[in-house]
């Protein structure tokens, strides 16, 4: 986490309001006010100064009637707030063994990691069905900085692994495969098959592994 940013952004309830607006696709005033227990004015000045400083944004979230609903959600900014597992060194690194030692050495090195990752959840994994064992990895995966999280939904997308944040994003961005990596592991360590399905919007980072119950 950056201690900069953080001293920046000063006061508790305004780390309140990003950690709120994490885990979710943005909220409006309202939402905030009864999340946080606090008053309409004292969470809408908040939002404006965090806006100002660039870790908000707003846009129009559609209703099914009436006028569109004015909500708060995080810039790309605020990523750096957040648990970062890879920096600037890593990239360097997986860039060096490309130069040293072939194209495919990124990739490579990568699968390795991903296998013992993978070997090491599937011995410790706990529960006898999906369900089970799926709630097991979200907490694990939650300790690890994903803010993860077990939804079983029939009528919103089904049961699947929501994940909100990655600490280890700049990697996910500069080598596509880590997707597919993350994705078997899934798949190994629930037992079963796993569709991977991301959302990138502005500051929103959203990671949904789909499985059958």
């Amino acid at each position: 986490m950056n201690q900069r940013l953080i001293a920046e952004i000063g006061r508790t309830q305004r780390l309140e309001i990003i950690n709120s607006l994490k885990r979710t696709r943005g909220m409006s005033v309202n939402e905030l006010v009864e999340r946080m227990k606090m008053s309409y004015m004292g969470i809408k000045q908040h939002c404006l100064t965090l806006q100002r400083d660039g870790y908000l944004d707003t846009w129009r979230r559609p209703q099914k009637m009436g006028r569109p609903e004015m909500v708060y959600r995080l810039t790309r900014r605020s990523h750096d707030l957040f648990q970062a597992d890879s920096h600037q060194l890593t990239l360097d690194l997986l860039k060096s063994a490309e130069e040293i030692y072939g194209p495919n050495a990124p990739e490579k090195l990568l699968y390795s990691i991903f296998e013992k990752k993978t070997a090491a959840l599937k011995a410790k994994a706990k529960g006898d069905t999906v369900a089970e064992r799926a709630k097991w990895l979200a907490n694990v995966r939650d300790g690890e900085g994903y803010m993860s999280q077990f939804a079983n939904n029939h009528t919103d997308g089904g049961p699947r692994i929501l994940e909100c944040h990655s600490p280890i994003l700049n990697l996910v961005d500069r080598y596509p495969i880590i997707g597919r990596l993350e994705q078997d592991m899934f798949e190994a360590v629930l037992r079963t098959k796993v569709r991977r399905q991301m959302m990138r919007n502005s500051g929103l980072y959203e990671c949904a592994f789909h499985f059958g119950a």
